[in-house]
């Protein structure tokens, strides 16, 4: 019996376009070895990389046309940017209060909105403002007076008691952090806990007795109470917020408080109107 000789060797077949032979196959996927592109993909990842170099050279063109800035420095401590921050916190604080007792006691689901919406909004932008002042690496409650970053405007001499209905404005004394006052009105947590912190309530501010008022009152009294206290209140704070729009250094404050400003005028538009369907009229508005 003769031996057989082996068969010729056959030619290898053609790869498939676009797959390497010596990956896709059992022992290349084995050893964890991944398949070639597809042109597609090719095509997907050039396209891409077509769109980066396009918004690299839109940003260099920016930047020689003198369109990139750099970021303003650090407002100070007596700046516009951080007193408009301090006090509008403080200011803030008592208008989430006020929302807070309203929404509490109304048994008006327009009321509830209202209150619920201005409680929310105060209290997102006293983040934003304590951020401000983190990221400035500034104190968020000096001994400055109320007002005083507003350099120029009719302040000086401001009669306090003038924005309150009732008489006599009330003066916020020295108490522990965190505490209430007689009337119930909370304290400011980070607060200086010196005879420096004994300052007049600014503009549109309520008084303790008002406060505690608010917090009494249930119904449609509240209701009417609380509207005229915050009408009041956002007009109180207008000044402020102008005084910001147009002073302020940081150009990101300037829109803010002139937003804070647009928003607050349109709600006390709304709010007015919600008073005159109750039967009821703003209190006077706070001089200055």
């Amino acid at each position: 019996m003769t031996d057989t000789p082996p068969p010729p060797d056959r030619p290898a077949e053609p790869a498939a376009p676009g797959i390497d032979p010596r990956v896709d196959t059992p022992a290349g996927r084995a050893a964890g070895e991944r398949p070639a592109r597809s042109r597609g993909m090719a095509i997907l990842l050039l396209s891409a990389g077509a769109v980066v170099l396009l918004l690299v050279g839109a940003t260099l063109g920016l930047a020689l046309s003198g369109s990139f800035r750099s970021a303003p420095a650090n407002p100070d401590s007596s700046s516009v940017d951080a007193g408009f921050a301090r006090d509008m916190i403080v200011h803030h604080d008592q208008g989430v209060l006020m929302a807070h007792y309203a929404e509490l006691n109304t048994e008006d689901p327009e009321i509830g909105v209202m209150a619920y919406d201005i409680g929310y909004t105060q209290t997102d932008q006293i983040g934003q403002m304590q951020g401000w002042l983190s990221l400035w690496d500034l104190p968020e409650s000096t001994d400055a007076t109320r007002m005083s970053w507003m350099q120029g405007a009719d302040h000086s001499g401001h009669d306090m008691a003038a924005a309150s209905s009732s008489a006599g404005a009330m003066t916020q004394m020295s108490m522990p952090a965190g505490s209430t006052t007689a009337g119930g009105a909370a304290t400011n947590p980070s607060a200086p806990q010196t005879s420096a912190d004994q300052v007049p309530l600014m503009p549109g501010m309520a008084t303790d007795s008002e406060i505690a008022r608010l917090k009494a009152l249930r119904g449609t009294e509240s209701d009417i109470y609380f509207l005229q206290l915050m009408i009041r209140h956002h007009q109180g704070g207008a000044g402020m917020m102008t005084y910001a729009a147009e002073h302020a250094t940081n150009p990101v404050v300037r829109n803010f408080a002139q937003k804070m400003a647009d928003s607050q005028s349109a709600e006390i538009s709304v709010m007015t109107q919600m008073l005159q369907e109750r039967g009821a009229e703003p209190l006077p508005a706070p001089t200055s």
